[in-house]
Order: structure tokens, then sequence, then C-alpha cells
């Protein structure tokens, strides 16, 4: 409906909880209310009773009727005494301002009660001989008449009894704190319910989320508080995972682009003496060769760079695609060095205990093999050494002409050249240190460079505990 008003959460607990306040203190006042009148009607007939009774008991002695309600007097003002034989007909009335009552009168709710219980009472009956409406006390006597006191309805006796107001008021005033109580305990609430709502809103329109968003310290509070964590902390994720692909996109269309750059220069390395050979056969056999010699290196040249984007590109696929197995790294590294001492005159080193290693050999060997190249071709190093503890943590230096400062920061970039003449020169193809980093990352490790007297690299890995 169009016209329909919205209410709020806290109005509408709110008007639930006060509405159950009041049914519940109004049924306490119903009850309360005639229970008082109830005890005070019962007070009444108890004193109307003990009346009736000495006028039964001063009968029983052979007294006149008139005489005992002229000697005892009487308990109340205007009371009305009458006595009603066993056929239900009055005997004796002490009003004289009525005609005397007739008919049969063991059909009123007073004497009906009193024939069965030896007394009842009747609270505001209309009395049918003068029409006023009286209290009516009866008790049976032994020989069967019943006396019955009869107190006229006046002012002071409906005062007597009506209920103390006093009463309501305590129970109005209870009502009215227990209300307030009501307005905050919702609106404490409803503070929770609205904050998690305004932040369910956010959420929707993809709107930023902070996580100072208070609430109430309650147990709704804590919980609304939680929601709000777990999302932001869900929604960091997110965002996080998609930098890191967006990341990987980009260093793929780097990697590209950089490959598209480095093949380049041996490709037309090697047309151009393909050309040179085919243009002109007359050449002499020492260019001819001088020839051959470029366009070897060149394709050398192109299948290490093959070979590195693969295990580049291996590793960008994530550690749950790379084959692992026990290696012992210290028998890896010990065969590695033996191969690479018939290339060089350096002295290598080598100072490292038994060692054991859940990892890939291939990756493993890319490590120590491009440490050890790079000291080789770049260094004009005399000695290397690789140390290791039995914790997996490793040191590989030389005492070379090291790196300067400005370099040092970006040596593990893919295609970072400190002297690109020289590198290409060399063989290099920029992706060795590259290589390195992410191999060791893959094995649970990470590593840094230092240059003083030399270069060092510093790295671990997630070594098995040895005995």
């Amino acid at each position: 409906m169009a016209g329909k008003i919205k209410l709020s959460f806290q109005t509408r607990v709110f008007l639930t909880l006060l509405a159950i306040c009041w049914i519940l203190v109004g049924a306490s006042m119903t009850f309360q209310y005639h229970r008082e009148k109830d005890f005070k009607a019962k007070l009444l007939n108890s004193r109307l009773q003990m009346h009736n009774l000495r006028i039964l008991e001063d009968l029983d002695q052979g007294e006149k009727i008139d005489d005992i309600v002229a000697r005892i007097g009487s308990p109340v003002d205007e009371l009305r005494i009458t006595l009603i034989d066993n056929d239900g007909k009055v005997i004796y009335d002490n009003n004289d301002k009525t005609p005397f009552p007739i008919g049969n009168h063991n059909s009123r709710p007073e004497i009906l009660k009193a024939r069965t219980n030896g007394e009842g009472y009747a609270v505001d009956r209309l009395s049918e001989n003068d029409e006023i409406n009286y209290f009516y006390s009866a008790q049976l006597g032994e020989n069967g008449i019943i006396v019955r006191s009869a107190v006229p309805y006046s002012h002071n006796l409906s005062e007597f009894l009506k209920a103390d107001s006093s009463t309501f008021w305590i129970m109005a005033i209870l009502t009215v704190i227990m209300s307030l109580i009501g307005f905050f305990a919702t609106r404490r609430i409803s503070l929770s319910i609205e904050r998690l709502s305004k932040f369910a809103e956010k959420a929707e329109k993809g709107e930023r989320i902070y996580s100072g968003e208070s609430f109430p310290h309650d147990e709704l509070g804590n919980i609304a508080t939680n929601i709000v964590k777990l999302y932001i902390q869900r929604d960091e994720q997110h965002k996080e995972a998609l930098r890191l692909e967006q990341d990987k996109v980009r260093l793929k269309k780097q990697l590209t682009n950089n490959i598209n750059h480095e093949l380049k220069t041996p490709v037309a390395s090697i047309l151009v003496c393909l050309d040179l050979l085919k243009d002109h056969p007359e050449i002499s056999e020492s260019k001819k060769e001088e020839y051959l010699d470029r366009m070897r290196a060149n394709t050398l040249r192109l299948n290490s760079l093959l070979k590195d984007v693969s295990a580049i590109t291996r590793m960008d696929e994530g550690r749950e695609v790379i084959e692992k197995c026990d290696i012992n790294l210290s028998a890896l590294i010990h065969d590695i060095v033996d191969e690479e001492k018939l290339k060089t005159d350096i002295d290598i080193v080598v100072d490292i205990p038994e060692l054991h290693i859940d990892g890939n050999r291939q990756l493993l060997e890319s490590i120590f093999r491009n440490l050890i190249g790079n000291t080789i071709a770049y260094s004009g190093a005399s000695q290397m050494t690789i140390k290791a503890d039995s914790k997996g943590n490793f040191m590989v230096s030389d005492n070379g002409c090291g790196i300067s400062s400005e370099h040092l920061p970006h040596i593990f970039e893919r295609f970072y050249r400190i002297d690109k003449g020289r590198s290409r020169a060399a063989g290099g193809t920029g992706l060795g240190l590259s290589i390195v980093k992410n191999a060791i990352l893959l094995h649970g490790g990470d590593i840094k460079a230092t240059s003083i007297n030399g270069l060092t690299f510093n790295f671990n890995l997630a070594v098995k505990n040895t005995i």
C-alpha cells in the first residue's frame, strides 16, 4: 500500500515489548484489584458473622430478638437484621421504614450458601423490598433459623470495599520504568541492527568498508563487529588476489615483450650470416668458419633463453604444478660444483653439512648453476665460497669486483642487466637471478644480496631436520 507507514526495527520491537509489558501489568493489576476487593469483602463478612453468631447464641439462651439487637448494638451504621425460618420466610426485620419482607428467601444467594456451608455472603445485591443495594452476610443456626445482616451501600462502605489506589500508582510507576528500560534496551539492539544494515547496503553498492565501524559492546554488537571484520578480511584477500593476478598478467606481458626483444638480436645475427653465406659463395673458408661460429653462439644463446623462459613460466604457474621429491641437497651441490670447476680456474670452496629437502631437482640445480655461472662470467673473482648450516641458511660469496649499490635492488628483476653489452657477449639472458629468486621462494626461502669486497648472496631453504 502506498500510504502504509513503515516502522523502524527499534519501534517495532519497542512497541511489541511495550504491549507485552502493559498486558502483564494490566493482568497483574486486575488480579490484585479483585483480590483486594475479595479480601475486604471477606473481612467485612467476618465482622458481620461474629455479630450474627452472637445473636444466634443469645437466641439459644431464650432471649427475644428485639432485646438482643437493642443490647448488643451494631458493628456498623444502619445495619439491618433479619431472621429467616426453614421455609424461607422472614420472621423478624429491624427495619421499620419499609414494608415487612414477604416471599420465600431461600433462593437468595447468601441464604443458599448459608444452608449449604453454614454461612454465606453476597456483595452489592439489590433488595427487592426497598430497592437498595446491600452487602449481605448470613449465618445458619442449629434450629434452621438464619440470621442475616445487611449493610446498605453508602459512601463509607463503598470506600471501604474499594481497592487501595496506591497499588495502582505503584504499578503505573513500575510500568513507566519498565517501558523506559525497554526503550533503551531496544535502542541498543537496534543500533547494531541499523549499523549492520548500513554495512550491508555499502557492501551491496561496493562502497569501501572501514574496520573502525563501532558497535555496542554486547553479544549482538560483537557478532556484528566480527561480521564486518570477516567481510573486510575477505575483501582485502579478494583485492590482493586480484592485484596478484594483475601483476601476473603484467609480468607475463612484460616477459613476452622482453622475450621478443631478446630474440631479435640473435635471430637477426643468424639471418645476416645465412644471407652472407648464401649470397657470397666465393668468401674464404676462414670467413665461413667465423660466420658458422657466430651462428652457433647465437643458437646456443637462443637455446639458453628458451630454457630460462620455460623455467620462469613453470614457476609462475605455482607450487601445485611443480613436482617435488626427497633430494640429497649436499650431494647435488657437490655434483654441480665438480662440473662447473671443469669450466673455470676459479677456486670454488664448498662447506656444507648433510642436507635433505623436499624439492624439485631441476629448480634446485638452477639456483646453484646460475649463481656459479654469474660468478664465472661477470665477477672476475679468483675464489668462490658456498657455505651452509644445518638449518638451511646458505651464503654464496666471491672476492670479485662486486656490484654498485644502485644496481643491487634490481638484480633479481627479469631481463635486468648491469652491463647489457657485456652480458649479451657472455651469453647471458638476463633471467638467471630472477630464476634463482623464484626457485628459492618456491622452496620456502628468501634471498638477499650485498656487495662488500665482492658479491655475497644470503638465502635459506626449507630443509628437513637431520639427526
